[in-house]
C-alpha cells in the first residue's frame, strides 16, 4: 500500500513538472527568438532536456515500487538509484552543450569580430520570471521526493535549482549585454554550464552511491546500536552491517545471548529487536538477525 502510493506521489509529481518545463521550454524559445538571446535559447534547450527527464523518473517511479517477485525478490528499488544517475548524466551533455555553443560565440567574437546583438526586454523578462517559477518547482519537488523517498524525485528538486542558476546567469548576461556589454550574455552562458556540471555530478555520485550498496550514515547506526544494546537480554553485539538499496535501507545483526537460553527464548528476544529496529528506524525495509551464545 506504501510503495503504490509513493509510486502515485512520483507520477503525479513528475506529470506536473513536464507540463511546467515544457511550457518553460516554449516560452524560452519564443523569448529566445524574439528578443534575440543567445542565452535564453540555451536556457530553452536545458528545458527541453528536463522534460524528456521527467519522463524517464515518472516511468522509473512505477518500475521502482512494484511489489517483490520471483524474479526480483528484494523489490525494484534500484530501478530509481538508476534513473537519479541516467538525470546526472543528461545534465552534464545539456551543460556541455550550452558551454560549447558560448564559446563559439566567444571565439567569433574575439577572432573574427563577429557583431553579438544585444538582446531584447523579452529576453530579460521571462529570464527572471523563470527563476521565480523554478523556485515554486523546486520546493514542490522537494516536499514530494521526501514523501515518496524517492531519489529520482530528489535529483528533479536539484535540478530544478541548477536551473534557478542558469536562469539567474541569464539574467546577468542578458542585462550586461543589453547595457552595452554584449560579450556578457554567452560568458554567462559559460558560467551557468559550471553550476549546472557540478549539480549534475552530485547526482551521479548520490546515484552510484545507492546502486554500490553503500552503508547508512553515522546516526542511523548508531540509531540501532542503541536499541540492539537496551534490550537487557542482549549480551552484546557481534557485528553490524548496513546497505541501502536504492532509497531504502537492509540491516544484518548478529547478537549474542546468554546460551543457557532456549531456541525460542532467543527467538523471541531477536523477534522483539527486528520489530523495533523495522519500525523505529526510518527506511528500513528488512532486518535480519542471526543470534550467537553467549560466552564468558
Amino acid at each position: 500500500m506504501q510503495d503504490k502510493l509513493e509510486a502515485e506521489i512520483i507520477v503525479k509529481t513528475s506529470i506536473w513538472i513536464m507540463l511546467l518545463n515544457g511550457f518553460l521550454a516554449v516560452i524560452k524559445i519564443i523569448a529566445g527568438v524574439l528578443g534575440n538571446s543567445t542565452a535564453m535559447i540555451s536556457d530553452a534547450v536545458n528545458s527541453i532536456s528536463d522534460v524528456l527527464t521527467n519522463l524517464v523518473v515518472m516511468i522509473s517511479g512505477k518500475f521502482s515500487r512494484k511489489g517483490i517477485d520471483d524474479s526480483h525478490p528484494y523489490g525494484h528499488e534500484k530501478f530509481d538509484s538508476m534513473v537519479s544517475v541516467l538525470l546526472g548524466v543528461a545534465i552534464i551533455i545539456t551543460a556541455f552543450e550550452i558551454g560549447k555553443a558560448a564559446v563559439i560565440i566567444i571565439y567569433n567574437y574575439a577572432v573574427y569580430g563577429d557583431e553579438i546583438t544585444p538582446p531584447k526586454l523579452i529576453a530579460l523578462i521571462v529570464a527572471i520570471s523563470t527563476i521565480v517559477i523554478k523556485e515554486g518547482m523546486y520546493r514542490f519537488t522537494k516536499i514530494n521526493a521526501k514523501k515518496s523517498r524517492s531519489s529520482s524525485l530528489n535529483a528533479q528538486a536539484l535540478d530544478h535549482r541548477s536551473d534557478e542558476l542558469a536562469s539567474f546567469g541569464a539574467v546577468i548576461g542578458i542585462g550586461g549585454s543589453m547595457l552595452g556589454v554584449a560579450f556578457l550574455e554567452p560568458v554567462a552562458s559559460i558560467v551557468i554550464c559550471f553550476f549546472v556540471l557540478r549539480v549534475g555530478f552530485q547526482i551521479i555520485k548520490v546515484g552510484f552511491s545507492q546502486v554500490v550498496d553503500q552503508s547508512a550514515d553515522e546516526e542511523i547506526i548508531l540509531q540501532i546500536k542503541k536499541i540492539v544494546l537496551d534490550n537487557p537480554q542482549v549480551k552484546g553485539l557481534d557485528d553490524l552491517k548496513t546497505r541501502m538499496f536504492g532509497m531504502k535501507l537492509y540491516v544484518d545483526l548478529e547478537i549474542s545471548v546468554d546460551q543457557s537460553l532456549s531456541i525460542l527464548e532467543a527467538h523471541k528476544i531477536a523477534d522483539m529487536i527486528h520489530d523495533q529496529i523495522e519500525e523505529l528506524v526510518p527506511d528500513v525495509k528488512h532486518c535480519m538477525i542471526h543470534v550467537n551464545p553467549h560466552e564468558e
